[in-house]
């Protein structure tokens, strides 16, 4: 685990203090404000569709900016030297968001009352919000592009400085929203706040027109668009996917127990979001990038193990502590209309104790470029939680929802172990042992 805390010291924590941890910190007090905010004038109801329009809007940002965030910077990153293969990444990357976007903006705006039914049934009339949102749409995809490239070119100061700026400049938006129009506002919050983040980058896009003269449709290259697919497939089943299948599990709680009910698990999911953001962030900032960097199975082995042997006890320590105390974590996040979220925690806990302990191993799918075995697993994940929560959700009420997260984790951890059991588990070709002895 050395090698873990020196990397930590020595490199994520130098990118994490520019950009991470005071982007997660600001995120995480951002999302206790907006949430309490929520809990107090609007209550469980509310946040239940406040839940769905949020999956939608991640689900349609996801097919606008086509998934291409990580293939942008990654191809920026190596062609930042080359000014032919910088111009067709960014023209390439720009014209296939452009299009993207524009289809799925317009499908929106004018099919705005099948989704509103979709979303919050015909019973609420919130036609006006997603035409708001369809419309917004194309400032949160210039915002993502302008973030790619500047991650690409490594000005993490400056992103940090946006990110902060712009968590602030929405929480305070949102806030006030909330707090003059409840549910309307807090619905028009979550469709224009994301995009509010470009009016800030856009201060530093326009200061940089090397940028925007790179963008041209004579640069647009097929070869990149290729580069491009495999992120943009991942992102239809993980970007896209997933977040109708929240909604999808979210509506059956509300058909069978209520809107309330579901506004109780919609508040769980979002405490597991708070709590899992650091985590989450050392995990990406860390190993896709040392998975990525080695090629022999007794140092894959080795990370893994190291991590389970050192960081699992401390999570699993921090977690028991976060329930014994959830009457606190209830009290403060939340109000006392949501004490019924108690029965939840035990369950939601036990499933992101083991979804850590899979997603760590999976990286190895991204770090190695397994695209199939990523695909796999994901489709494979979202199929289980789907049917696990229903039926889970038939028997015990809206916690079934929780158990089903854990079934769903843990039989995806089992498919993440059987598919990588040879580099965990298996014997050690003898050319690594007698490196790792010389």
């Amino acid at each position: 685990m050395k090698k873990l805390i020196n990397y930590i010291n020595k490199k994520v924590l130098v990118s994490a203090v520019k950009l991470h941890s005071a982007t997660v910190i600001t995120k995480i007090a951002a999302g206790f404000l907006t949430t309490k905010f929520i809990a107090y004038y609007i209550g469980p109801e509310g946040l239940a569709l406040i839940g769905n329009l949020r999956s939608f809007l991640s689900s349609i940002q996801s097919f606008g900016t086509v998934g291409i965030y990580n293939g942008l910077v990654k191809y920026i990153k190596k062609y930042k030297s080359d000014v032919i293969g910088l111009g067709k990444t960014i023209s390439t990357g720009y014209y296939m968001g452009f299009l993207a976007t524009a289809f799925i903006a317009m499908m929106s705006y004018f099919n705005a009352e099948l989704i509103n039914d979709y979303l919050f049934s015909d019973q609420y009339d919130f036609v006006y919000v997603i035409k708001i949102m369809a419309l917004a749409l194309p400032f949160y995809s210039l915002n993502l592009f302008s973030y790619s490239i500047m991650n690409g070119f490594e000005k993490y100061k400056f992103l940090m400085i946006i990110n902060i700026i712009g968590q602030i400049m929405s929480l305070a938006v949102s806030l006030l929203l909330i707090w003059q129009n409840n549910i309307d506002g807090a619905l028009i919050a979550v469709v224009i706040a994301p995009s509010l983040m470009f009016l800030i980058t856009l201060v530093g896009i326009v200061g940089r027109p090397n940028f925007l003269s790179s963008i041209k449709v004579s640069l647009i290259d097929y070869k990149i668009v290729k580069k491009f697919l495999p992120f943009s497939i991942m992102a239809l089943v993980s970007g896209i996917i997933f977040p109708l299948v929240i909604i999808a599990i979210r509506n059956y709680i509300i058909s069978a127990e209520g809107l309330r009910g579901a506004g109780f698990w919609e508040a769980m999911n979002r405490i597991s979001t708070y709590y899992l953001l650091f985590v989450n962030s050392i995990m990406a900032l860390y190993f896709l990038p040392r998975f990525s960097e080695i090629d022999s199975k007794k140092e894959f082995r080795s990370e893994v193990f190291d991590f389970y042997k050192t960081i699992i006890p401390i999570l699993g320590l921090g977690l028991f502590v976060i329930y014994l105390l959830r009457d606190y974590v209830i009290a403060i996040f939340l109000t006392s209309e949501f004490k019924a979220v108690e029965d939840l925690f035990l369950w939601q806990l036990l499933g992101d104790f083991v979804k850590v302990l899979s997603v760590v191993i999976a990286y190895q799918f991204i770090a190695k470029k397994m695209f199939w075995h990523f695909i796999i697993t994901e489709a494979f994940l979202l199929i289980i939680t789907y049917f696990t929560s229903v039926y889970l959700i038939d028997i015990y009420g809206v916690k079934g929802a929780n158990m089903g997260h854990l079934v769903s984790y843990l039989l995806y951890f089992l498919l993440v172990i059987l598919i990588l059991a040879s580099s965990l588990f298996g014997i050690i070709p003898e050319d690594e042992v007698d490196k790792s002895t010389d």
